[in-house]
């Protein structure tokens, strides 16, 4: 777990890749179900379609569904649970044995995030410290005007972290009364990256340590 932009998705992959983790990420799941028409995705995209949340039951009868046929290998849930309810019935069902939460300060957040600039037409994207164009806010290959879009405005993103603060506390606090939460602070993927590996190693032996710079 952990806020938009705090590196869940890299530190996915990176456990996924050294710990040989089956990776099960809620929304692809979701996607991949509605692309089969299965009865549990046509169920989904009658909400979807009417701009409304998929109901927890919906969620968690998905993600036991895809658990139960992987039972024999480990596994790493992302994006899922997002409520209470949710994080209830999964451990009911699915008893999980770990909660990994990555706390990034939101200022950091939301500093790399406002960095980043679009090409409008052809979905380059720049930044302006890791990845800056040869002209400022003009794009390398077209000399177009670069824009920011609405979801990286600083204040949206910022309604956007404390709206998942609101709405994730809960779930920490209830894994955490569980005695299973472990909560890993930094500014970055490379700076949690060793201490996530070091803590996991204790509990699943890795196939390997990459190190990234």
């Amino acid at each position: 777990m952990g806020p938009p932009g705090s590196g869940k998705g890299t530190i996915s992959k990176r456990i996924v890749k050294d710990f040989a983790m089956k990776h099960v990420s809620s929304g692809d799941l979701l996607r991949t179900q509605i692309l089969k028409q299965t009865g549990i995705g046509l169920q989904a995209k009658k909400y979807i379609d009417h701009g409304q949340l998929v109901p927890d039951d919906v969620m968690v009868e998905l993600i036991h569904n895809e658990l139960h046929q992987i039972k024999s290998e480990a596994w790493l849930l992302d994006g899922f649970p997002r409520t209470v309810t949710q994080a209830q019935a999964l451990y009911q069902k699915e008893p999980v044995h770990t909660v990994l939460n990555l706390n990034v300060p939101f200022e950091v957040i939301i500093d790399r995030i406002k960095g980043r600039w679009v090409h409008a037409h052809s979905g380059r994207i720049y930044h302006t410290e890791f990845n800056p164009p040869k002209e400022t806010n003009i794009d390398d290959v077209t000399g177009d005007p670069l824009i920011q879009r609405d979801d990286d405005q600083p204040h949206t993103v910022l309604a956007r972290l404390k709206g998942y603060e609101k709405q994730t506390t809960p779930v920490l606090e209830y894994y955490k009364t569980h005695g299973i939460l472990e909560e890993f602070t930094g500014k970055c993927s490379n700076e949690l990256w060793p201490k996530v590996h070091e803590f996991l190693s204790t509990h699943n032996t890795p196939v390997q340590y990459t190190h990234y710079e």
